[in-house]
C-alpha cells in the first residue's frame, strides 16, 4: 500500500500541477477520517506519511487540560492524569499513542479523492491569487466561457477564471460563448467559494489602460495620465500632461490620422473620448475641461470647493451637455463642483452677492457705500476678515491710513460681538420641549440650539432633513442621521 499513496501522490500532483505536500496532507486526512470509524467516541486522530517510503503511522491524541476544563474525555486528558501517567506533559500539550493504522482501502481512497479534489480547489485558488495579485488594475485578455442572467464566465487560460459582472458591462455591448474579450481586473473578491477574479469594462481605469497599451510614450512615462472620467458607452474625458515640452501629450494619443485614440474608442463599444490638457490651475483645468464649450469666467469658492462656470448664452447647452454629460464629466474629471450659467447670470449672481456685502458693510461698520464698495472691490467677504486681517494688508489699500484702518477693525470687532449676545439671547429666549429635551441621544445645549431655530419638539425634529442639522456648528452627517431617526421612531410605532 505504500508504493501504491506515493503513485497516487505522484499522478495527481503532476496532473493537477499542485504541490506533493498538498496531496499528502489530503491522503492523511483520509486516513485519518477512515481510522476515525472504529472508535466510537469523538477520537481525535492524526496520521503521518513518510514521503519517501510511502509508509504511515495512525496516532490518536488527547489535549492536556486543567481539572477545571476538563469536558470530553474522547479527546481530553487532565493535569492530574498527565502527573498520575508520568507523561511529563502540561496544560495545552498534547499526548498521542499509536494504533492500528487504517488500510488504504475503498473507503479511504474514496476519503482521500474527496478531500483530495477539495485540497486541489484550494491550491489552485492560491495559486491563482498569488498569479494574479500583481494585474490588479491592469488589463487582461480571455475567452468568454459562459453567460449567465447577472455575469460572464471569462475563461483566462492556466485553469483561470474570472468574472465579469453585467454591471461591469459598457451599455448596449453584448458577447456570446467563446467571443474573445479584454478587460481590467478590477479586483480579487474573497467570498464563501473563495477568492474570485472581478472585471471591468467601464471603468475608468479601463480607459486609462487601454492608452497605456496605444500610446507608447505613456507607457515610456513619457506623458502622464492625470484623471480620467466617463459615461460609458457614450463619452469620456481624459486629462494628460507631458514631461517632456518637445512632445504633445494631446497630439500624441490621438495618434496619426486619430488612429490611436480611435483604436480605444472602438475598444469601448464607440465611445467618443475627448483628451484635455492637465493643468496645475484649477480654474484653467476647468476650462480645458469644459471643452468643446467656450468658458467665459470663473468663480472659485474654496470653501464650498465648487466654481461658478459662466458661458455664453448661445453656448450653455453644449457646456451643460446632453442630460448634464458635459459638465458631470468634468467635474469628475476636476474634482470640482461645477455650477454652469450664462454670463448674464453668473454677472447678475456677482451683483447681488456684492450688494449683500456692501449692505454688510454699510450696516455692520456704519460706513457710507463708495467706501463699503471699495472693500469689496479689495476682497473682503466678511467683518471676520475686517476684524482679524493683518493691519499691514489693510494699510496697502490705495487710501487707507491708520487711523482708518484701526477704526473699521474696532467698528467690525463690535458688529460681531453684538451678533454673539443676540444669538445668546435668541438661545435662551428658546425653550425646548420635554420630548425633545429626554430624546435618546439629545443634550441640553443641542435641545436649545434647535429650539432657537424653531425645532421645539419630537415631531419639528423629525419633520428636519439631514441638511438642515448640518446648519448647527459641530453637527455630522451621522449624528444628525441618528437623531432624526430616533424622533421618526413614534410614526412606525403608530403605523404597525
Amino acid at each position: 500500500m505504500s508504493k501504491e499513496i506515493l503513485l497516487v501522490v505522484e499522478a495527481v500532483s503532476n496532473e493537477k500541477d499542485v504541490p506533493k505536500q498538498v496531496i499528502f496532507e489530503a491522503v492523511e486526512i483520509a486516513l485519518a477520517s477512515a481510522a476515525k470509524r472504529r472508535f466510537e467516541e469523538d477520537a481525535l486522530i492524526r496520521v503521518s506519511i513518510d514521503q519517501r517510503s510511502g509508509d504511515y503511522m495512525t496516532y490518536r491524541q488527547w489535549n492536556i487540560v486543567a481539572d477545571e476544563d476538563y469536558s470530553n474525555p474522547a479527546f481530553e486528558l487532565t493535569i492530574d492524569d498527565s502527573e498520575e501517567q508520568n507523561l511529563g506533559l502540561g496544560i495545552g500539550e498534547v499526548y498521542e499513542e499509536e494504533v492500528e493504522s487504517e488500510e488504504f482501502g475503498r473507503i479511504a481512497a474514496q476519503t482521500a479523492k474527496q478531500v483530495i479534489v477539495q485540497k486541489v480547489r484550494e491550491a489552485e485558488r492560491a495559486k491563482m491569487v498569488a498569479l494574479y495579485a500583481e494585474k490588479v488594475g491592469k488589463l487582461v485578455h480571455g475567452q468568454v466561457k459562459k453567460v449567465t442572467r447577472d455575469s460572464l464566465i471569462i475563461d483566462l487560460g492556466e485553469n483561470a477564471e474570472a468574472t465579469l459582472p453585467k454591471d461591469q458591462l459598457i451599455a448596449r455591448e453584448s458577447f456570446r460563448m467563446n467571443d474573445r474579450i479584454r478587460a481590467l481586473l478590477l479586483e480579487i473578491r474573497e467570498d464563501n467559494r473563495g477568492a474570485q477574479l472581478i472585471l471591468s469594462r467601464n471603468a475608468p481605469a479601463f480607459m486609462v489602460e487601454l492608452f497605456r497599451l496605444e500610446v507608447p510614450e505613456i507607457a515610456e512615462e513619457v506623458i502622464e495620465i492625470r484623471g480620467a472620467s466617463r459615461d460609458p458607452g457614450l463619452r469620456a474625458k481624459i486629462a494628460v500632461k507631458t514631461n517632456d515640452r518637445r512632445i504633445d501629450p494631446i497630439g500624441a494619443c490621438v495618434g496619426m490620422r486619430g488612429a490611436r485614440v480611435q483604436a480605444v474608442s472602438n475598444e469601448m463599444n464607440g465611445e467618443r473620448v475627448d483628451i484635455v490638457l492637465w493643468d496645475d490651475n484649477p480654474a484653467q483645468l476647468v476650462i480645458n475641461a469644459m471643452a468643446p464649450a467656450e468658458v467665459d469666467s470663473i468663480v472659485i469658492d474654496e470653501d464650498a470647493h465648487s466654481m461658478d462656470v459662466a458661458v455664453k448664452a448661445d453656448n450653455l447647452a453644449q457646456a451643460i451637455g446632453r442630460n448634464g454629460q458635459n459638465v458631470r464629466l468634468a467635474s469628475s474629471l476636476t474634482g470640482w463642483l461645477l455650477n454652469v450659467m450664462t454670463s448674464e447670470d453668473a454677472e447678475a449672481k456677482q451683483q447681488e452677492e456684492s450688494q449683500k456685502l456692501i449692505d454688510l458693510f454699510v450696516s455692520g461698520l456704519n460706513i457710507d457705500d463708495d467706501l463699503a464698495i471699495q472693500m469689496v472691490d479689495e476682497g473682503f467677504a466678511s467683518l471676520e476678515e475686517v476684524a482679524y486681517v493683518p493691519m499691514e494688508e489693510m494699510l496697502d489699500i490705495d487710501g487707507f491710513d491708520e487711523d482708518l484702518v484701526n477704526e473699521l477693525r474696532s467698528r467690525a470687532k463690535e458688529a460681531l460681538l453684538n451678533q454673539a449676545l443676540q444669538a445668546e439671547e435668541q438661545l435662551d429666549g428658546a425653550k425646548p420641549a420635554e420630548d425633545l429635551l429626554t430624546m435618546e441621544g439629545m443634550d441640553n445645549h443641542l435641545a436649545l440650539v434647535l429650539a432657537s431655530m424653531g425645532v421645539i419638539t419630537m415631531e419639528d425634529l423629525a419633520e428636519q432633513s439631514v441638511d438642515e442639522l448640518l446648519d448647527v456648528e459641530g453637527m455630522t452627517e451621522e449624528r444628525a442621521a441618528s437623531l432624526i431617526l430616533t424622533a421618526r421612531a413614534p410614526w412606525f410605532t403608530e403605523s404597525e
